[in-house]
């Protein structure tokens, strides 16, 4: 009886870290967010932005979410992107908003893409419901890439693309890799791993002041496992 209990109690924490790989109910949108322009209003209430408190004397202070390691070199800056993007913690003290905050200071500095890449970002994390059942089995997650390269397909992309439409410099990189979780269930760790692909659509424009000095910003996300090719 013992033996299945530890089996059944092992396969249920299995489960809900699966169910979360599946609550990312991926909504995000792929080159034809690039070219059509930003979505609608969402008629849904915002998160609340997080409030920052000088911690206790005996509470220690709560990282900061994870930054994006800036580049002036697509690929380079486009593998950034997705460590940070699957690399979280829930029991960081964060919560999903603060690791979007984080992916949006390295976002389109014109803000033309800013509020269709927050929703493309929040299709990839855990809803905070999920984020709170997982923070209970101390789940962590990361990223291995495998491979990365630039999709033939945006070349035609670049074709459609009426003059102007597309911020200088332009480009996708196509990521392929590893998503790793990680958690313990009655002091047994226990993970899953599942393959992944998406596009990066960033830009990396000539050096000026109104473009970082040539950094590389990101545009947009495609939907998970449905990337440019």
């Amino acid at each position: 009886m013992k033996t299945n209990l530890a089996s059944w109690s092992r396969g249920r924490l299995i489960a809900v870290i699966a169910a979360g790989l599946v609550l990312l109910l991926l909504v995000g949108v792929g080159v034809y967010g690039l070219i059509t322009g930003p979505r609608p209003p969402d008629d849904r209430a915002p998160d609340p932005a997080p409030t920052v408190t000088a911690p206790g004397e005996n509470e220690p202070a709560v990282p900061g979410p994870p930054r994006v390691v800036p580049s002036h070199d697509p690929d380079e800056f486009a593998r950034n992107v997705a460590e940070a993007l699957f690399g979280w913690d829930t029991g960081s003290g964060l919560m999903p908003l603060d690791y979007t905050a984080g992916l949006l200071e390295v976002g389109d500095p014109s803000g033309a893409e800013q509020a269709g890449l927050a929703s493309d970002i929040a299709a990839y994390l855990p809803s905070r419901e999920a984020w709170i059942e997982l923070r209970q089995y101390a789940t962590t997650q990361h990223l291995v890439i495998n491979h990365s390269f630039m999709p033939e397909a945006w070349d035609q992309a670049v074709e459609q693309a009426q003059p102007g439409q597309l911020p200088p410099g332009a480009t996708a990189v196509t990521i392929e890799g590893t998503r790793h979780r990680e958690g313990v269930w009655n002091d047994e760790p226990v993970t899953a791993e599942q393959s992944v692909s998406f596009t990066v659509f960033l830009a990396c424009p000539p050096p000026a002041p109104q473009f970082r000095t040539g950094l590389c910003h990101v545009l947009r996300l495609s939907q998970l496992d449905n990337p440019l090719r």
